[in-house]
């Protein structure tokens, strides 16, 4: 089992900065992706952005440029850095980690709550 806990959501005015945090810890793999997803209240959750163990990264368009995800190995932690955050951000954002042996294993932490308002 894989633990995945969250931490530095809160409310911020459109435009500015946030850092989400994800601490893993448990049974994980040598080789394993990391990720943040987000739900908008009546919405499905989306991808915002995922990093390989070798710091490969990918981000939904609507983040591109904004938002930067990066992890420490050693502490099998991943961040989100979120700036020039807009209302549309709002949401609850939900931790992500994927690893494979033999079939696909995926966990999710508990989530935590960005809201972006003036």
């Amino acid at each position: 089992q894989v633990q995945l806990v969250e931490s530095g959501g809160g409310l911020v005015q459109p435009g500015g900065s946030l850092r989400l945090s994800c601490a893993a810890s448990g049974s994980i793999f040598n080789s394993y992706i990391m990720g943040w997803y987000r739900q908008a209240p009546g919405g499905q959750r989306e991808l915002v952005g995922r990093i390989s163990t070798g710091g490969v990264t990918n981000y939904a368009d609507s983040v591109k440029g904004r938002f930067t995800i990066s992890r420490d190995n050693a502490n099998t932690t991943v961040y989100l850095e979120m700036n020039t955050l807009k209302p549309e951000d709002t949401a609850v954002y939900y931790c992500n980690l994927e690893q494979f042996r033999f079939r696909k294993y995926t966990y999710w932490g508990q989530g935590t709550q960005v809201t972006v308002s003036s």
